[in-house]
């Protein structure tokens, strides 16, 4: 399940009403429940509150993955994060011909222009408000994003 396929289900869940909803495939289970105003992501033993959507989620990955154990030892507590400033759609360049605005490993200026959000058929450019180096695009291009959802992780210079 990809984390467009999880938004999709989160959004699903806070409109419909359901309490709670369980998915298990042979390698992935998720929870979401809806639990007023925070998100719970619980990952292995980590367990992080974050107010942005109504709904938990809870996710478990499987303990013979060495992969997703990788990210988990980075510490991300240095970076900043670039959030969005309005609900939309994501995009990383300013038209399919164009060329992306950012990508990991540069670095950006405080006004740097990193990305686009459509909102309502207007086309707002987001301007970053830290200098540093990209680290990490935490959002697919072309994917709907919520007001405040972090779009870039970045590393102060």
């Amino acid at each position: 399940m990809d984390i467009k396929q999880i938004q999709d289900l989160i959004r699903f869940v806070s409109k419909s009403g359901v309490n709670e909803v369980a998915i298990e495939q042979k390698d992935f289970k998720i929870t979401i429940k809806t639990a007023g105003e925070h998100t719970v992501v619980h990952h292995g033993a980590v367990t992080t509150s974050v107010p942005l959507q109504p709904p938990a989620l809870s996710a478990t990955a499987p303990a013979a993955a060495p992969v997703a154990a990788a990210p988990a030892a980075e510490d991300p507590s240095h970076y900043m994060t670039i959030k969005s400033p309005m609900i939309g759609t994501f995009y990383r360049s300013a038209s399919p011909d164009k060329p992306l605005f950012v990508n990991v490993g540069d670095e950006i200026k405080s006004g740097s222009v990193v990305c686009i959000i459509e909102a309502m058929k207007l086309f707002n450019e987001i301007e970053s408000e830290v200098s540093g180096r990209i680290v990490k695009i935490l959002v697919d291009n072309a994917s709907p994003v919520e007001y405040d959802q972090p779009l870039f992780l970045v590393e102060p210079i």
